[in-house]
């Protein structure tokens, strides 16, 4: 029973990642351009620099010094709606294993394979 707990507690991987510049695709700010600044795995949703802003109302707090009024930030969007952008234009991201040599604590070398991340429609590594 636990590990099916634990199954369904694991992060999903997303196509992008925190600094990654990202083009909308879908929703009000389709079109927008921007930088990855946070990426929730858990619910799938990335913030992106300058896209679906929105007014915070915060409360006058005393003690902490912190001024009430009317905040303005981004809220997170669906990793579904923005698509990588490369070279100026948008694309879709691949993975493929390549070869690497890796050193051990002792000082040998060993052959081993990693995933990098691709562009699909150039081939070349992001």
């Amino acid at each position: 029973m636990a590990k099916k707990a634990e199954q369904s507690r694991k992060k999903p991987n997303l196509h992008v990642k925190k600094g990654d510049t990202v083009k909308v695709i879908a929703g009000k700010d389709k079109g927008a351009e921007g930088k990855i600044i946070k990426v929730i795995r858990e619910e799938n949703r990335v913030v992106v620099e300058g896209v679906n802003r929105v007014k915070k109302h915060t409360k006058v707090v005393d003690q902490g010094g912190t001024t009430g009024g009317i905040i303005t930030t981004e809220a997170p969007i669906h990793v579904s709606n923005v698509m990588l952008v490369e070279d100026g234009t948008v694309t879709r991201v691949g993975h493929k294993r390549v070869e690497v040599t890796k050193r051990r604590p002792d000082g040998s070398e060993y052959s081993s394979t990693r995933s990098v991340r691709i562009s699909r429609k150039t081939g070349k590594e992001i």
